[in-house]
């Protein structure tokens, strides 16, 4: 035997095992690379044409030869660092459920690939079994804590306008379904040239499929966007407030009287400025303010002094949409009278000086974060959880889950020739769900309800502070990015007004629009974080109704349906066999 065909041989025992199989070793590199391109494609890094190309090491690795515990092994540790690096803005909250969180998002990605591996046995083709498994993987990811829709494929390409279009069909998923298709699409190419079958029949067809549709979507993108001139019409001048408060400042409650007056200066601002509507951020109103609650506190409470105060501004000025707490009072026997509901809520006040009777409490509470599940039943679980600082305080915080889409009405009634304009909110984490947003957007016949939608959100929760300054975190980035997809699927603009930022006007194309008509913020919107100001621009309305909004998430499900019935039938058949190799009691061979 020559020296360099035994030196060959030395190396391929190192990335094979006795049976031939990739080793371990072998196995990192792939999943690795595609960690860190899955890293970089999304905001604030927004190296977005990776994403077709970023899953490519990961399929070519999922391999029937690759031996199925060792699989799973490593896909499950590389990622678990992926989630667990990228979720670090979770990790200042809370210890124990940043690291949890990471466990659960891990796992899927050893699903994912055995999953590949098992169609790759069964001759599927790739870019097909790509597209389904990867979407079904993502609709399982966002099952997480009741909705934990995040870095999703198509969430890269928030920028990429003419792509993002077929959301208003499929989805988001549609789009990660395309990239996927494609990084599929490569990977069986690849795949093919090593066993020098390229140049096939079977080959031309997959990458004809595959272009048409890739073609096809552009072609409907700018099909969509070019409708904009005669669906499109402008509405009225909204303004967006941001502040610049870290969530510990607001917990003292020490700060109220100040948050409430720097934002007040900034509501007059606006206001002078000509804003028809003005939106503050979520709870910085730290006051409850419905009047069922008010009629029991003094006049020089301060939430009495808030709730005049916002009455006094909106009147003859505009319509003011503040988030702040919402409840129900009870009172006991001893005439005592307690919250017995708690609500994270908005409130709407009239340029008459009236408070809407209109509210909205959110319908979607974090868990853990909002709300404390079963405390009542197993309380006991609950404080284990607090000595452990799994969740962020150490009382019962929790807060109730509302129940009523509600829609809020503009309108002048001293002019009866002013138009009317519907709106609905979404607070915080609730933008990244795509059924609440969906729900809000059509009536009971299918009709068009509401002309846009409001985001107020609190996101310094996410942000550090370090010598007086504010340092902010990939969540705000990457929250905006994800609201920009509700937009496209019910093509309602959304006017967000976040704490820490990003506060912006996304319309309803999906663009995250830079620049205003008056304001203090930043041009550049995403540059708009850790720093506070307003703006004011024009809302966009856009008349058309969306399949995605008649029928929702149907390819998700589809996807998902796909990815457990995998699972379920390899389970049965591993039963089968395992049931067929146990020898019968009694009988000897």
């Amino acid at each position: 035997m020559s020296k360099t065909t035994q030196d060959s041989r030395d190396k391929t025992q190192n990335y094979t095992d006795a049976y031939g199989r990739p080793s371990g070793v072998c196995l990192i590199f792939p999943f690795l690379v595609s960690a860190v391109m899955l890293t970089v494609i999304q905001a604030p890094i927004n190296i977005s044409f990776l994403a077709w190309i970023s899953l490519i090491p990961f399929i070519i690795a999922s391999s029937p030869d690759s031996k199925p515990r060792r699989l799973f092994f490593v896909s499950f540790i590389i990622s678990l660092f992926y989630w667990l690096g990228n979720l670090y803005w979770v990790f200042p909250i809370t210890i124990v459920g940043w690291f949890l969180m990471g466990l659960y998002t891990a796992l899927l990605w050893p699903v994912l690939s055995l999953c590949l591996r098992y169609c790759r046995i069964k001759k599927v083709p790739l870019f097909l079994a790509s597209a389904v498994l990867i979407v079904g993987v993502e609709r399982m990811q966002g099952l997480f804590l009741g909705g934990f829709f995040w870095r999703f494929l198509a969430h890269s390409q928030y920028q990429n306008t003419t792509i993002i279009q077929i959301a208003d069909i499929f989805g988001a998923g549609g789009v990660s379904f395309l990239i996927a298709m494609v990084n599929g699409l490569i990977a069986e190419l690849i795949i093919a040239s090593r066993r020098r079958k390229i140049f096939t029949i079977t080959q031309f067809a997959k990458i004809g499929i595959v272009t048409v549709l890739l073609v096809g979507c552009i072609l409907y993108g700018r099909w969509r966007t070019g409708q904009e001139e005669e669906f499109v019409e402008s509405g009225p001048l909204a303004a967006s407030l941001q502040s610049n408060i870290p969530q510990f400042v607001k917990d003292t409650f020490e700060s109220s009287d100040v948050l409430f007056s720097d934002l007040m200066l900034q509501s007059q601002a606006a206001a002078e400025a000509g804003a028809e509507l003005i939106i503050w951020p979520e709870t910085m109103v730290q006051a409850w303010l419905n009047p069922e609650i008010l009629r029991f506190v003094e006049p020089n409470d301060s939430w009495q002094i808030y709730d005049n105060e916002l009455r006094e501004h909106a009147r003859d000025n505009a319509f003011l949409l503040v988030g702040a707490y919402g409840g129900t009072p009870e009172i006991d026997e001893d005439l005592n009278v307690n919250l017995d509901k708690k609500f994270n809520s908005a409130f709407l006040y009239k340029r008459n000086g009236e408070k809407a009777a209109e509210v909205y409490n959110k319908i979607h509470l974090v868990p853990f974060g909002e709300v404390l599940p079963l405390r009542k039943s197993f309380s006991w679980f609950y404080e284990i959880l607090m000595k452990i600082e799994f969740i962020p305080y150490s009382f019962d915080y929790s807060l109730d889950y509302g129940s009523d889409y509600t829609i809020f009405t503009m309108s002048d009634e001293q002019d009866e020739d002013s138009p009317e304009y519907k709106f609905s909110v979404i607070i915080c984490y609730e933008g990244t769900v795509p059924a609440i947003a969906r729900k809000f957007a059509l009536d009971e016949n299918g009709q068009k309800q509401i002309d846009w939608l409001v985001n107020i959100s609190n996101d310094g929760w996410f942000v550090r502070f370090k010598d007086n300054k504010i340092i902010p975190s990939a969540e705000l980035p990457q929250h905006a990015a994800v609201c920009a997809f509700r937009a496209v699927e019910n093509r309602l603009a959304i006017m967000r007004s976040v704490n820490t930022g990003i506060s912006c006007l996304i319309d309803s194309s999906g663009r995250i629009v830079n620049g205003y008509i008056a304001g203090t913020l930043p041009y550049e919107t995403m540059k708009r974080t850790g720093v506070e100001g307003w703006f004011i621009d024009r809302i966009p309305i856009d008349k058309r109704i969306t399949f995605f909004s008649k029928y929702g998430q149907w390819l998700d499900i589809f996807c998902e349906i796909c990815v457990l019935s995998i699972i379920i039938l390899w389970l049965f058949v591993k039963f089968i066999r395992c049931i067929k190799r146990k020898p019968v009691q009694g009988v000897v061979k």
